[in-house]
């Protein structure tokens, strides 16, 4: 029997979901070697159990929290799937700032009382804080980025179909850059986190003229004392290099940074 796999989100953009179906003729492939029986964003057909699961998106809410361990009870395998899932991605943020107060900044409610008595508003303010999935239940691999990189799923699945153990990069999207032979943003004037920052990506965005925001997440080695001085040295003041640890790693690289003196 073909091993059976679910997609299941939570806080999230669904882009990672996109980016499974967008692999087209790949996802005809994989669908040889194992059966989909739950994915809301391309089938309404449920399971009771799965060997493995997708997780996409972050949790927000202890309701969230219950849903994603009823899931983790229910499958052999668990996949973090995506910047949200693995690292709690840009609206981990928030964690910085009180609910109400959050609530009140992005919907213009004068009336606090109002947030915090009236039921309607309870499930959008109501969270304890956002949280990666790892932070919940046990993850037995990651698929990092925003989105993932297709052609890690694709390797994920055929290597857990097989038998085999999957192989993901150790090294910094400052690596993949270099190899892509691309002319470093600091010589351009422009600052990145491509040093710090986990590979895998083939520095996809600097190769397309941006820069390496920190997507992947903060690699475990990464010397965020030399990084922070590397920032100063160009010019950013302390809340700009915060913003930058912040933007998408505020659930992982914090408590690392602070640990050097330098998270203000």
């Amino acid at each position: 029997m073909k091993p059976k796999v679910a997609f299941f989100d939570f806080a999230s953009c669904e882009g990672c979901q996109l980016a499974v179906l967008n692999c087209e003729d790949i996802l005809l492939d994989i669908l040889g070697l194992v059966d989909i029986v739950e994915f809301r964003e391309a089938m309404s057909e449920t399971a009771p159990r799965f060997d493995v699961a997708f997780i996409e998106g972050s949790i927000n809410r202890e309701q969230d929290a219950e849903r994603l361990r009823d899931i983790r009870a229910r499958s052999t395998y668990l996949v973090a799937m995506g910047a949200c899932a693995c690292i709690g991605n840009v609206q981990a943020r928030s964690n910085f700032i009180a609910p109400a107060e959050n609530f009140q900044r992005v919907y213009g409610v004068e009336d606090r009382n109002m947030v915090q008595t009236d039921p309607e508003f309870w499930p959008l303010w109501a969270h304890t804080r956002v949280r990666a999935v790892k932070e919940i239940v046990p993850v037995d691999f990651e698929l990092r980025g925003c989105p993932l990189v297709p052609e890690e799923f694709v390797h994920l699945v055929k290597a857990l179909v097989t038998g085999a153990t999957p192989r993901f990069s150790t090294q910094a999207v400052c690596v993949e850059c270099k190899m892509n032979e691309n002319e470093c943003v600091y010589d351009q004037g422009e600052t990145c986190m491509g040093q710090i920052t986990r590979g895998g990506c083939k520095a996809i965005c600097i190769t397309n003229g941006y820069r390496c925001d920190g997507c992947r997440g903060i690699l475990p080695h990464a010397n965020l004392a030399a990084h922070h001085g590397l920032l100063q040295s160009k010019g950013l003041s302390e809340p700009q290099i915060t913003n930058r640890y912040r933007l998408f790693c505020s659930a992982e690289s914090l408590g690392r940074v602070g640990r050097t003196g330098h998270d203000k």
